[in-house]
């Protein structure tokens, strides 16, 4: 019995050296030296400073900038996930009618815009950095005038946000998308 209790515990501590030690080591060294970029975060910088991942979405609350999709975490990374509301929730239907109006309201919009899905319903995790080109295409018009962009300033910012859709993955999976914060960043470049 000693003898089994004995061996139980070295191939214990085998196993948690291996799976627990030596295992993630190895991965995050062929991570780092496979794809750098990615194992670190997809980190996306202005300058020398970090100002967000690729990956994850962030709050955009001004005028002068393209607003993301809405997220039922107020984008917090730790506790991500969807608020639950179920296709006959009267919660999700105010929220929804709720966010229909304040982006017809501030992109200065007629009545009967048909607003993008993706602006009115957060995703699944709260945290989808995407938003469609048709919801960008919508928000031109009051970044243009929140900024004083002239004519040619404004045909810019619409080729920049052609410039920024991306295509279904592997050209079957998805939706054409365009990424808010690498958008935001280069407009901010624009002059």
């Amino acid at each position: 019995m000693k003898k089994s209790i004995l061996s139980g515990l070295k191939i214990l501590l085998a196993f948690t050296l291996l799976t627990g030690m030596v295992y993630p080591l190895i991965i995050t060294g062929i991570a780092q030296a496979v794809f750098p970029r990615q194992s670190n975060g997809s980190l996306v910088s202005i300058g020398q400073k970090a100002c967000g991942s690729e990956l994850l979405g962030q709050e955009f609350k001004s005028d002068r900038y393209f607003w993301s999709r809405p997220s039922s975490c107020n984008y917090a990374t730790l506790p991500s996930g969807a608020s639950n509301w179920g296709p006959t929730s009267d919660t999700l239907r105010k929220a929804i009618e709720m966010r229909k109006a304040d982006f017809i309201r501030s992109n200065r919009l007629p009545l009967n815009t048909v607003v993008p899905v993706e602006m009115l319903t957060a995703s699944g995790s709260g945290l989808d950095p995407h938003i469609s080109p048709e919801s960008a295409e919508l928000q031109i018009g009051r970044i243009t005038t929140a900024r004083h962009f002239t004519t040619a300033q404004s045909q810019q910012l619409r080729r920049l946000v052609a410039c920024h859709i991306e295509q279904p993955q592997f050209g079957c999976l998805g939706e054409k998308r365009i990424n808010v914060l690498q958008l935001n960043r280069d407009l901010d470049l624009l002059r």
